[in-house]
């Protein structure tokens, strides 16, 4: 297969009617109920080959979703945060084994929580790969059967958006590990102290750092932790079934789309007071998708390197042995995946759930937010809901109508 510049030539091409299938799909999720609104972008090589809105952004259904919307990425906002760390790290001022000891004190002799409440010395110091592959022995205060999470919840790590992100991370060190640090994959606020350590690194606030590091040269100018006062009408209303700090029951429940406030946990106007790792970027299709293209060559659309092509490469490389694979944000694994410095990447297409290729990776936030990045054909998708809790699976549906629409090249 030829390559230029490091890259698989596409050996797929877009089907402009097959395409079509993305709106079939988002409609019907829409016009079942099951979301107010949904938008979704795919590209090959920068242009855009399928886009479209449908639904609403509010409740009461009289404000169409539009270019502009403004959506709450949660967990989205851990590749942003991944990728400046990257840079640091390119840069010679911070190594993968690092320990994050060395700027947070509070992760020295840090504790593990066992079975049965038995208390044992961590093994070694958190690193920063620890960090971004979740490996650091952290955990979320939503994730089920977890003692951890129980004083996370207890803590109200989640729950209370008041907190500065210093608070935050403090507390995290505080609280015993659930694991010894690389035993196993274990989704949690491994990038809220990572965005720390970039505070710490950097001597400047979270969103200034990446202001200049990131949004700046891709041009997102929407992207942020905070919506203006003028902008608020921009802002999509969220939906859900609860609450991000809950732990979601064993058993599905049936979908339903119910209105909700999160300002008290995400909120939109903190006046400079709100940052996280994790979660707490607002954006837009159009700012995340250039996000996006970059991790394909580290470039920005104006040419300028954001990241080096080895970079890139070794991002989009899993590190996780078979035996902690697959990943998992709770109860449900995602078939075929393993975890590279940013996000999921698809390492054995024997065991995926829904279309994929060899290499394709990205990741997904809670309120039903999903992109991915296919390198081998030039490919990006993403795909922006608001709806917490969803127990339809939003982003691989949409991923999967997306790749019906290509076929072989020719």
């Amino acid at each position: 297969m030829a390559e230029r510049h490091g890259i698989h030539e596409p050996t797929m091409t877009p089907d402009t009617e097959r395409l079509r299938g993305l709106a079939a799909l988002g409609g019907k999720l829409v016009d079942a109920g099951q979301f107010a609104g949904i938008g979704w972008r795919v590209l090959q090589h920068g242009t855009v080959v399928a886009e479209g809105l449908v639904g609403h952004a509010d409740y009461g259904r009289k404000r169409p979703l539009d270019d502009d919307t403004l959506y709450r990425l949660y967990s989205m906002t851990k590749p942003v945060i991944s990728v400046a760390a990257l840079q640091l790290i390119e840069a010679g001022r911070l190594q993968l084994g690092d320990p994050v000891e060395a700027w947070v004190p509070a992760f020295a002799d840090m504790q593990v929580l066992g079975e049965g409440g038995k208390i044992a010395s961590a093994a070694r110091p958190v690193t920063i790969e620890d960090l971004l592959t979740h490996r650091a022995g952290l955990s979320y205060d939503f994730m089920p059967d977890c003692a951890v999470a129980d004083l996370y919840r207890d803590a109200a790590l989640t729950a209370d958006g008041t907190r500065s992100l210093e608070g935050l991370v403090g507390e995290i060190g505080r609280l015993p590990l659930t694991h010894q640090p690389g035993a196993r994959f274990h989704y949690s606020y491994a990038t809220d102290v990572l965005a720390h350590v970039l505070e710490r690194v950097c001597d400047e606030p979270l969103q200034d750092l990446l202001e200049r590091a990131m949004f700046r040269p891709l041009g997102m100018q929407d992207t942020g932790f905070e919506v203006a006062v003028g902008d608020q009408h921009r802002l999509a209303d969220m939906y859900g079934m609860r609450e991000l700090h809950e732990v979601p029951p064993a058993v599905d429940p049936e979908h339903e789309l119910l209105p909700m406030t999160v300002e008290a946990s995400y909120p939109s106007n903190a006046n400079g007071q709100f940052a996280r790792g994790g979660i707490g970027l607002f954006s837009t299709l159009s700012d995340y998708a250039g996000f996006a293209e970059c991790l394909h060559s580290g470039r920005a659309a104006s040419g300028e390197v954001l990241l080096s092509l080895p970079m890139i490469d070794l991002l989009w490389s899993n590190r996780l042995p078979r035996s902690q694979r697959p990943i998992a944000t709770g109860r449900h694994g995602m078939g075929g995946y393993g975890w590279g410095l940013i996000g999921r990447v698809m390492v054995d297409l024997g065991e995926s759930m829904h279309l994929s290729v060899a290499g394709e990776g990205g990741w997904a936030g809670a309120a039903s937010t999903w992109f991915w990045c296919d390198r081998r054909n030039g490919i990006t998708g993403l795909v922006f809901s608001q709806f917490l809790g969803s127990t339809v699976a939003l982003g691989p549906l949409m991923q999967s109508a997306a790749y019906r629409g290509f076929s072989a090249a020719r």
